[in-house]
C-alpha cells in the first residue's frame, strides 16, 4: 500500500462509529477502512432496482389461461371483436 496522506472530512457521528468499530475489532480506523473497501470490491453485486421491481411484478402475475393475449389484446382490453 502506498503511503499518501489524504484528508477526508466525515460527519462526527460517522467517525465516532468508525472509531468504536475499530476499537471493537482491535485495529485502527485506517486498517478498518482498508478492509471494508477490500470486502466491498469483492462482494457480489446486489440486485439492481429495476430487477427488484420486475421481481415484484412477476410475484403478482397470474395465469389468466389465455393463450392469445398478445395477438388479441384489443379484444381482452377493450372488447373489440377478435380478428
Amino acid at each position: 500500500m502506498d503511503t499518501a496522506t489524504v484528508t477526508v472530512k466525515l460527519p462526527t457521528q460517522l467517525y465516532t462509529r468508525l472509531q468504536a468499530r475499530a476499537r471493537k475489532e482491535q485495529t485502527d480506523v485506517v486498517e478498518l477502512l482498508d478492509r471494508l473497501v477490500d470486502t466491498t470490491d469483492t462482494a457480489p453485486a446486489t440486485q439492481q432496482p429495476t430487477t427488484q421491481a420486475f421481481q415484484r411484478i412477476l410475484a403478482r402475475a397470474a395465469n389468466l389461461g389465455v393463450s392469445d393475449l398478445a395477438e388479441q389484446h384489443d379484444h381482452y382490453l377493450y372488447g373489440v371483436d377478435k380478428r
